[in-house]
């Protein structure tokens, strides 16, 4: 049996432990909710919003909203209209980030009011009325457009071979396997749709240089981010940085959101 004096003890031991927790619980708060607390990921052309599983993790442990985007990729309009979408579910002001092709819808979806800042990811980066093909026109080509596999209704495609040799290649066999069984097959026709209000001119912007991208050239890369004055960082990674290396594509990610 209990004393009284020990029944006082046990019972205020209680107490301390149950209004201890939430005031940890709320000095999490704080430590997290610096800057911008919400984050849109938009993929880029083969592939899909599980391209950015490792980074989600990472982001939704130390307490950011995000929203991985599934791009339809039969037009720039019907992309940037699902990104819009995505935007429109967050409170409050967004961090866009994107991926590749992904580069384009965010440049025209960053205008939305709620987007307060730009991260581009061995991203295509449009200049006022330039489309996609514009952009990779601007320097010689990694080459990667004449393994492109075209179906008979204009949708591009890559083979396993181009997603190993090319697309991912510092990727696990199992990763690359999953990259071309999950990739989206991009509507040709959307490399042709220009972007004529481009955020990056109002919005501040981040940039990750893929020093061994086989898929977008990564002095078109350094090019345009010098170009927007991004603050900039460069892996050397393929294409795929957000695979191959997701810790410092997630850390960049939330550099980005806690300046804001």
């Amino acid at each position: 049996m209990f004393t009284t004096k020990q029944l006082t003890s046990i019972a205020l031991m209680a107490a301390a432990a149950i209004f201890s927790a939430p005031q940890h619980a709320k000095s999490q708060t704080i430590s997290i909710s610096k800057g911008v607390k919400n984050i849109v990921l938009i993929h880029g052309a083969f592939a899909d919003g599980t391209s950015w599983s490792k980074v989600i993790a990472q982001l939704q442990g130390k307490g950011y909203n995000v929203i991985a985007v599934q791009n339809p990729l039969t037009s720039l309009t019907d992309d940037v209209a699902a990104a819009k979408r995505a935007i429109a579910h967050m409170d409050g002001p967004v961090l866009l980030v994107a991926h590749s092709y992904g580069g384009m819808v965010l440049t025209e979806a960053g205008n939305d009011p709620k987007v307060v800042g730009l991260v581009y990811v061995a991203a295509l980066v449009p200049e006022e009325g330039q489309n996609a093909n514009d952009v990779n026109a601007m320097m010689p080509t990694t080459g990667i457009e004449k393994e492109f596999q075209i179906s008979s209704d204009g949708f591009v495609s890559l083979s396993q071979k181009t997603v190993d040799e090319r697309f991912a290649p510092d990727a696990s066999d199992d990763e690359r396997k999953l990259i071309y069984a999950t990739q989206v097959p991009l509507a040709a026709l959307a490399g042709d749709q220009k972007v004529q209000s481009p955020a990056w001119k109002t919005k501040p912007s981040w940039f990750i240089v893929a020093a061994q991208d086989r898929v977008i050239s990564p002095d078109l890369e350094r090019y345009k981010a010098k170009l927007i004055k991004a603050t900039t960082i460069e892996l050397n990674s393929s294409h795929v940085p957000m695979i191959s290396q997701p810790n410092k594509v997630t850390d960049f990610i939330i550099k980005a959101a806690q300046t804001l």
